[in-house]
């Protein structure tokens, strides 16, 4: 690859700046002197140790992140550090991997992206996502494609807000034709109008741009490598009528935050591996102490993909389960065991509503699973064998039956009698766990029945007679598992014709109307 397509690559970063910022967009090869041969040491040293603390290849099909200190890229799903949403081929961040970290922490924060980074992360997953399909395109839409991109992974790509109207399509045009030559290829299509590609077609290419930070000082070189530069203290303030802090007295020549408040800029910046940036001011009788996460017990989570419809687990046993019920009715759902490392497990199956999310599912009367290891069934705690194991690759499914009796709801629980409470712009219902109640009410439902099958096969009666109520299709997971759900209506493995069962509970035209277009930013409030 030559040295002006790299080039290309690196202005992205600053385009918006500037011709201030134009003598930062020089390639590594035009750095004079001692930095460069310490680059090229740098550069054969990390090709030799690979990429990623995995050690394996880069992939181009996730969100990876480069290193700013060892040059090396690391896989999303390696990193420890909670990164929040990302997209693949993203510039506007800053990463330093534990192994180059003083402190032995992930260090990342991802920066407002001008609009010309924004149009080349969006057009190079577009093209990266045609190589998957074998179409391997290089040109595409603005209206038709760009912009879709754009403000589908909105939060994902910039900390900019999102804007309110359209009018930021024609700054998304004016974007693309100002780098014409620098970033982006144009091509006019009769029918679909506008057609912009990537000036250079190599996608392993994008990066960011960590020398025009370097000279931009927001980052410096250090004896141990790279490091983030705090906030200085001379920073600009509007100038209010001066006030004390509480708790003690304001020091001379420290800048003025807003209402004349002393902005300590310094203490706040904090490092960017959990700890928040700001911080409340003690006020009106009320302290705040930051409570700090221990590094070295972080707490359990699942992440759960962004359709919804796959969970991946981590460490310690957690369950996640689904957001609809069945209380009468043969119901039916399936799994499929997408990656399990060596020395994780699951326990799958129905669940009920006061189940304990942080245990695997069967701990209580609320849950009945089956376990990957040694095919175990698991109510109340106790396991008892009922068939094989299994793994990596299987389909898995879960047919429960209830009858229908005298006491059997047909519609679900309403919340809108209880308190109604505010939570960061989000309206909460606030209800009242009444677990030891639910307990004594138990009582089993004659003539109910759960089965397990594996891929395609039954595995016979794994419970009869359940405790009455509602189940939800339920998952819980030991350590790093990917599984991912099929609620139907097209399985993979259904049951024979001898079992009656409709699929699971969902909203299914809603779901199949919009299959491939849902995102979370939909159900904002």
């Amino acid at each position: 690859m030559s040295s002006n397509n790299t080039d290309s690559y690196k202005k992205s970063t600053d385009s918006e700046n500037g011709s201030n910022n134009a003598h930062n967009n020089q390639s590594e090869s035009q750095k004079p002197g001692e930095n460069a041969e310490r680059n090229k040491s740098n550069k054969t040293s990390n090709e030799s140790q690979g990429n990623c603390y995995c050690g394996k290849d880069r992939n181009l099909n996730i969100a990876e992140l480069l290193c700013a200190s060892c040059n090396r890229w690391f896989h999303e799903s390696c990193i420890g550090y909670q990164l929040g949403k990302l997209v693949p081929f993203m510039t506007n961040y800053l990463f330093i991997c534990k192994n180059c970290s003083p402190t032995g922490l992930e260090t990342f924060k991802k920066n407002q992206a001008p609009f010309p980074q924004m149009c080349l992360t969006a057009i190079a997953n577009l093209r990266q996502e045609t190589v998957k399909e074998g179409t391997n395109r290089l040109l595409f839409s603005k209206d038709r494609e760009i912009i879709p991109y754009i403000d589908q992974y909105w939060e994902a790509m910039t900390t900019m807000p999102r804007r309110v109207t359209q009018s930021w399509y024609a700054t998304v045009q004016r974007a693309l034709i100002k780098d014409i030559q620098v970033l982006f290829t144009y091509e006019e299509d009769a029918n679909q109008g506008p057609m912009f590609g990537l000036y250079n077609m190599e996608l392993t290419a994008i990066k960011p741009n960590y020398e025009a930070m370097i000279k931009q000082g927001q980052l410096k070189v250090t004896d141990m490598g790279i490091a983030t530069i705090p906030l200085a203290g001379n920073v600009k303030g509007r100038q209010g009528k001066r006030r004390p802090a509480v708790g003690g007295a304001t020091d001379a020549g420290a800048p003025v935050g807003k209402k004349g408040r002393t902005a300590d800029l310094g203490a706040l910046k904090l490092p960017s591996h959990g700890y928040p940036t700001e911080h409340p001011f003690n006020k009106d009788g009320y302290r705040y102490i930051l409570a700090e996460p221990d590094p070295h017990a972080p707490f359990r989570q699942l992440k759960i993909s962004e359709d919804r419809l796959a969970v991946t687990g981590d460490k310690g046993y957690c369950m996640v389960r689904a957001t609809h019920g069945v209380s009468r009715g043969s119901w039916y759902w399936e799994v499929c065991v997408e990656e399990m490392p060596e020395g994780a497990a699951t326990r799958l199956g129905w669940g009920r509503r006061y189940a304990n999310l942080q245990a695997p599912l069967g701990y209580d009367k609320f849950g009945y699973s089956w376990r990957s290891r040694k095919g175990t069934r698991f109510h109340e705690s106790k396991g008892k064998h009922y068939s094989n194991g299994y793994g990596e690759g299987d389909t898995l499914g879960f047919l429960i039956v209830l009858p229908e009796s005298a006491t059997t709801k047909y519609t679900p629980n309403t919340y809108k009698d209880r308190p109604l409470v505010k939570f960061k712009s989000h309206l909460y219902y606030e209800d009242k766990d009444n677990i030891q109640e639910s307990l004594n009410n138990l009582k089993p439902l004659p003539g109910s029945k759960i089965y397990y099958f594996k891929n395609g096969e039954c595995q016979g009666e794994a419970f009869i007679d359940i405790y009455e109520g509602c189940y939800y299709p339920t998952v819980s997971l030991h350590k790093n598992v990917t599984v991912s759900v099929n609620f139907g209506p097209n399985f993979k493995h259904a049951p024979p014709s001898e079992y009656k069962y409709r699929p699971t509970m969902a909203d299914l035209l809603y779901l199949t109307e919009n299959e491939g277009k849902l995102r979370l930013d939909n159900f904002n409030l």
